[in-house]
C-alpha cells in the first residue's frame, strides 16, 4: 500500500486535468445555462459541479471535506447544500443533453448495420438508515429478500454493444400515499421540483414511457428489458413509440398468448416450439403468436417468441421480439446487450458512491446526487471508448481502423444461461461472480489514473 499511495498522489493531477478537459470539450457552462443552472452572485454553478464531480476520484467525501479540510473546496457548506437541494435546476435535461452529445459521437464510430439499443432496468437506491428523506418508501431488495427504505431507480441507457451511456432515470417512490414514510412538501405545480415529485409517484410503466418519450431523438431501433416489465400492455405501449421490443418473458400462468385460435400460457407454447436444443446455441426454436393491450381491446399484434434451454438441465427461458424479421440467433445476441446496464449499476454502487455520498433529505438532493454519479459514469464510458477505439483519436484513424467487435452470440448465450439459473433460485438476474468479471473487464479499459483512484476510494 505504501508504494501505491505516492502513485495515487501523482495521478491526482492527471485525473483533475482529464476532468477539466471533459468539462471543456462538452461545454458544461453552456449546458448548465440551458438547464436553468444560474446564480446571481458567488461561486459559478459549473465550478461547484466540477468540484463535487471530482470528489470520488480523489477518495474524498463532501461532509468530511467540509468539516475537516474546507480549504480544499472553493465553497462552503451552505453553498454546497443549496446547490444540491435546489428545486430550480433541471438535472434530467442536463443528463439528457450530455448523453445525446456523447451518443452522437459514439454512434458516428459505429457501422450502420450495428444494432444500437435502449435498455431499461431498475435497481435499489438504498437509504436504509434514513427516516426523514422526502418521499422515501419501503422497497423490496431482491438480493437480500428484505424490504429496505429507499427508492426504485428506474434507468434508461443506450448501448452499441461496447459503450453504455445512461440517458435518464426516475427515483420511484410509491403510488399509494399511505406507503410513503415522508410525504412531499407542497410546491407550485408549475415548477420543476413539483414535476419531479409527481414523476416519483407514477406507475413504473408510465415512468418508463415518459423516459422513452424524452429519448425520442436517440438513434436505437430496439428497446430491451427483463421479465419484470414484460407485460403485453408495456410491450405494446413501447411499440407505439416506434421502437421494437426484445425482452425476456416471465414464465407464469397469468399471462396468455394467442396462437391458432387459443389463448395459452407460455408453458403451453414451449411444447410447440420443439424438443431438441441446438448443440451450440441452446436455442430450442421459435413460434409466432399474438398479444393484445387488454382483454376488452380486439386488435392483436404479432410477436416472435424464442425458447432457449440450459443444456445441462431441463430448465428453459423465453425471449420475445416484436421484430418478426430477426433470426432466433440475432434476437438472443441483441438481448445479450442488456447486461451493459448491470455493469453500470455495479460500477455506480461499488465505485462512484451512488446513494452514499450525500445525506440530504430533500428529494431534489437525491436527484442531484444521482445525476452527478451518472455524469461521472459517462466520462468513464468516454475514456473507456477512447482507450479501445483508435478512431476516437483523429480523422485518419476514423477512416482506416476496424470498428470494435459487437457482442458475440456465444457470449449472449452464456449470459442468458447464467440468468436462467439465478432466476430459478430467486436471486438477482446476474450472478455475483459473472457481474464482477464483466465489471473488471470494463475497469480494465479506463485510463490508469482513474482506475487507481477508483480502486483506492472503493
Amino acid at each position: 500500500m505504501a508504494s501505491i499511495i505516492p502513485d495515487l498522489t501523482n495521478n491526482e493531477n492527471a485525473v483533475s486535468s482529464q476532468i477539466d478537459q471533459f468539462f471543456i470539450q462538452n461545454s458544461f457552462s453552456k449546458l448548465l445555462k440551458s438547464c436553468n443552472f444560474y446564480k446571481e452572485s458567488g461561486i459559478p454553478c459549473v465550478t461547484i459541479l466540477k468540484e463535487l464531480f471530482t470528489l470520488v476520484f480523489t477518495g474524498k467525501n463532501l461532509f468530511r471535506t467540509l468539516e475537516m479540510k474546507p480549504e480544499e473546496l472553493s465553497f462552503r457548506k451552505n453553498t454546497a447544500y443549496r446547490f444540491l437541494n435546489s428545486g430550480h435546476y433541471n438535472w434530467s435535461k442536463l443528463l439528457l443533453l450530455l448523453s445525446s452529445k456523447i451518443i452522437a459521437f459514439v454512434n458516428s464510430l459505429t457501422s450502420d448495420d450495428r444494432k444500437s439499443v435502449l435498455i431499461f432496468d431498475d435497481s435499489l437506491y438504498s437509504r436504509s438508515r434514513s427516516k426523514k428523506v422526502e418521499l422515501i418508501t419501503q422497497v423490496f431488495d431482491h438480493t437480500t429478500h428484505r424490504y429496505v427504505r429507499g427508492f426504485r431507480m428506474l434507468t434508461l441507457g443506450w448501448s452499441d454493444g461496447n459503450t453504455f451511456v445512461p440517458i435518464g432515470f426516475s427515483l420511484l417512490s410509491s403510488q399509494k400515499p399511505e406507503k410513503i414514510l415522508n410525504l412531499a412538501k407542497a410546491l407550485d405545480k408549475r415548477t420543476i421540483a413539483y414535476r419531479r415529485r409527481a414523476e416519483a409517484m407514477k406507475s413504473t410503466t408510465d415512468a418508463l414511457i415518459n423516459l422513452l418519450h424524452s429519448a425520442a431523438h436517440i438513434p436505437a431501433k430496439y428497446v430491451l428489458f427483463d421479465s419484470w416489465y414484460a407485460h403485453p400492455k408495456t410491450i405494446l405501449r413501447v411499440k407505439q413509440e416506434k421502437r421494437d421490443v426484445i425482452c425476456m418473458l416471465k414464465i407464469t400462468e397469468k399471462i396468455h398468448y394467442h396462437h391458432n385460435g387459443k389463448w395459452q400460457p407460455l408453458q403451453g407454447l414451449r411444447k410447440l416450439a420443439g424438443d431438441i436444443a441446438d448443440a451450440k446455441t441452446g436455442i430450442i426454436g421459435s413460434i409466432t403468436v399474438q398479444i393484445r393491450m387488454a382483454k376488452n381491446i380486439q386488435g392483436l399484434t404479432d410477436v416472435k417468441i424464442v425458447f432457449v434451454q440450459d443444456r445441462r438441465s431441463k430448465n428453459w427461458l423465453a425471449l420475445l421480439s416484436t421484430d418478426l424479421e430477426l433470426s432466433e440467433e440475432e434476437i438472443v445476441r441483441i438481448y445479450g446487450k442488456r447486461w451493459d446496464i448491470e455493469v453500470f449499476f455495479k460500477v455506480c454502487k461499488s465505485y462512484l458512491a451512488l446513494a452514499k455520498e450525500y445525506q440530504g433529505r430533500s428529494y431534489d438532493a437525491q436527484v442531484a446526487a444521482t445525476s452527478i454519479v451518472f455524469l461521472r459514469y459517462i466520462m468513464l464510458a468516454v475514456e473507456s471508448r477512447n482507450n479501445q477505439d483508435d478512431r476516437t483519436i483523429g480523422e485518419l484513424f476514423y477512416y482506416y481502423s476496424d470498428e470494435l467487435e459487437d457482442l458475440k452470440l456465444s457470449q449472449a448465450v452464456v449470459l442468458l444461461i447464467d440468468t436462467l439459473r439465478r432466476v430459478l433460485s430467486n436471486f438477482s438476474v446476474i450472478s455475483q461472480e459473472l457481474a464482477n468479471m464483466i465489471m473488471d473487464a470494463f475497469l480494465s479499459t479506463i485510463p490508469r489514473p482513474f482506475k487507481e483512484r477508483l480502486l483506492f476510494a472503493a
